[in-house]
């Protein structure tokens, strides 16, 4: 049996991983969901990384997890990585799918296309709450373009603006190279979040990870949608010992 902890990526909150979860169960697994802070529908959006890191770190320690293989979505790369830092006793393996890596002393923006950087910007600076909604057609087009529009429509229903600062804070992250804890890059073959070559997933930020298990399999950055149940056994793939 192992015990993971799920942490989603940006505009979504914990309630991405309700199918992916009974999977894990079914297949003899302890799975935990929480929602990075600041993230989620009626959340506080005023919040930085620090606080979205001390968010998963407290529900680690808060209930008392050990030997536990953390996966981090997207965004929730760049969370799980500083979460390592602060409590690497606890865990067994990290495990990032289509996650960013931030390299020592940058941001996630940084890790973003200059389109994205632009857009995000001029959105966040026309909200009230300098918070990102992410626009419907990128959603259908480059996150989910492997669901039909009705699930691609009803996906979208889940999603909340995502809090713009934790984007620009800059990570020390000088401890992360040095940690012992195994590490996996899960890759959808599929995913065209961040557009393919230059400034795509794999190997530009699996590559970072030094040593690594790679594990591979087809869908979207959204396949917690659109195959759930794959990327559960996926994910036992790449967090096993």
């Amino acid at each position: 049996m192992t015990t993971f902890v799920l942490v989603h990526g940006s505009w979504h909150d914990g309630s991405a991983w309700d199918a992916v979860v009974p999977r894990l169960e079914e297949l003899g697994h302890v799975a935990h969901s929480p929602t990075i802070a600041g993230h989620g529908k009626g959340a506080d959006k005023a919040v930085g990384h620090d606080d979205c890191v001390r968010s998963i770190q407290r529900f680690i320690v808060d209930n008392d997890l050990s030997d536990v293989v953390l996966a981090g979505h997207s965004f929730g790369g760049s969370v799980i990585a500083r979460v390592a830092e602060e409590v690497p006793g606890r865990l067994r393996r990290l495990v990032f799918w289509n996650a960013f890596v931030p390299l020592p002393g940058t941001s996630v923006e940084d890790d973003l296309p200059p389109s994205y950087r632009e857009l995000f910007a001029r959105l966040a600076g026309e909200s009230a709450d300098n918070t990102v909604t992410l626009p419907f057609p990128i959603w259908r087009e480059a996150f989910i373009q492997d669901a039909d529009l009705d699930r691609a429509k009803a996906a979208y229903q889940q999603l909340s603006p995502t809090p713009y600062q934790p984007f620009l804070d800059r990570l020390d992250l000088s401890r992360f190279s040095r940690l012992e804890i195994p590490k996996s890059y899960l890759n959808g073959t599929d995913d065209t979040a961040l557009p393919p070559g230059e400034w795509g997933w794999h190997p530009r930020m699996s590559g970072r990870l030094g040593l690594h298990r790679l594990v591979q399999l087809p869908g979207s950055h959204e396949v917690v949608f659109t195959n759930p149940r794959l990327l559960a056994e996926k994910i036992v793939h790449a967090g096993r010992d």
